[in-house]
């Protein structure tokens, strides 16, 4: 999907990158090319994680919901990358 036609959602506060990138699954080695956007919500989604696994059930609700969002909104907007890097 295009840049013009993408857009991150109200509720995202992370950066919007410029430039996209490749992205490799770090279990699988498998690669996907994101363009600016899926890449922002990718590490958006992979940052939340990492603060969700340090905090644990001590987690905060806004953590989780974001989480779920991002995960969402990636399968939504480019399923076959979500099925690479996040499945």
């Amino acid at each position: 999907m295009t840049q013009e036609k993408q857009k991150l959602p109200k509720w995202f506060d992370g950066e919007l990158y410029e430039e996209g990138n490749t992205v490799t699954n770090r279990f699988s080695g498998e690669e996907y090319e994101l363009n600016n956007v899926e890449l922002s919500m990718y590490d958006f989604i992979i940052g939340s994680v990492s603060v969700y696994e340090t905090a644990g059930f001590n987690a905060d609700p806004k953590i989780v919901k974001d989480l779920k969002r991002g995960l969402d909104w990636f399968r939504k907007h480019n399923a076959e990358a979500y099925m690479v890097l996040l499945d």
